[in-house]
């Protein structure tokens, strides 16, 4: 316990002392070895963030609510007026932080899943991503705060205008096609399939895949007309996604492999007629097939195996 409470004594006065480290000066039955550590911290690191998502705004929406019916109703009452003031950053380029961004809990969070693309500042310089996700995500307090601070802004058109035409250059915005959308209907094993992308966000790409994501767990499907399926439907319209039933995996055991292909270059047009769209989203189609089928074998999947584009 001295050493780890030394070692974050380090961190916070900048020896460089890392915690890692003093966990390993641990007694050997007390921790395990560091391979097998360095795999849990990775786990713990997704575990937050999935935690996050989950729990963190309906936890921070109840817990304000609460303090306005206790003596301190007045920091409720300034943080609700700092919000409805704060309510169009997210579509307006967002705060990002850079200290959040540097934390170290990313770096084991990149390397729980095998990308191919880490260290993207150094493969793209000068390109500034920013992940999309959810634009619900972004009503609840605290909870906007912190996909805000990480350079995550809502997927809808008008974040991603402002984004890419308002907010400099070098901007770089990043959508997982499909979604909570498709969630639902997902089986794992069987057709391999990647979901056609909506006509509102073709405008620039850059492909990749990832080998063994439907296979990580097990899912219910419930059949079309059953009342679960209606219940699905009904809270993915009003809250963004639908909750769903799964087993499988553990965070432990899991293992995906992601590649990341070559961007292709798409000239600016203002006004681009649904022909040169569909031009380069063929495009994009041809490189997404050729990237699938240049490392399915790899990855368990067989010769015959074909991704099918829905």
């Amino acid at each position: 316990m001295k050493t780890i409470l030394a070692a974050y004594s380090g961190v916070l006065k900048g020896t460089g002392t890392s915690f890692l480290s003093a966990l390993q000066d641990l007694p050997s039955p007390f921790w395990p070895c560091k391979s097998k550590m360095k795999k849990h911290l990775q786990c713990i690191s997704v575990l937050q963030w999935v935690l996050s998502f989950l729990a963190l705004g309906a936890v921070a929406t109840v817990l304000l609510v609460y303090m306005f019916c206790t003596d301190c109703w007045l920091i409720a009452a300034m943080y609700t007026a700092w919000l409805i003031f704060d309510w169009n950053t997210p579509k307006q380029g967002g705060r990002r932080s850079s200290w959040v961004r540097s934390w170290t809990v990313w770096t084991y969070f990149r390397d729980y899943f095998p990308v191919r693309a880490t260290s993207f500042s150094k493969k793209f310089p000068g390109i500034k991503p920013s992940l999309a996700t959810l634009a619900g995500n972004f009503r609840f307090p605290l909870l906007r705060d912190y996909l805000m601070s990480g350079g995550i802004c809502p997927v809808n058109r008008n974040s991603m205008d402002y984004l890419l035409t308002c907010s400099g250059t070098g901007n770089a915005v990043v959508i997982v096609v499909g979604g909570a959308r498709r969630v639902p209907g997902l089986r794992s094993g069987g057709e391999l399939r990647h979901p056609e992308e909506p006509q509102g966000v073709r405008r620039t790409w850059c492909q990749s895949t990832l080998f063994g994501e439907n296979d990580a767990y097990q899912q219910v499907i419930f059949g079309e007309g059953s009342w679960w399926r209606l219940v699905q439907r009904r809270l993915q319209k009003s809250i963004g996604f639908a909750p769903c039933l799964f087993h499988g995996c553990s965070l432990f055991s899991a293992e995906r492999m992601g590649h990341l292909g070559e961007p292709i270059t798409v000239p600016k047009v203002e006004e681009p007629s649904a022909e040169v769209v569909d031009q380069y989203h063929a495009m994009y189609v041809r490189s997404l097939q050729g990237l699938f089928d240049k490392y399915k074998t790899r990855f368990g999947l067989k010769e015959s195996d074909v991704l099918q584009i829905q």
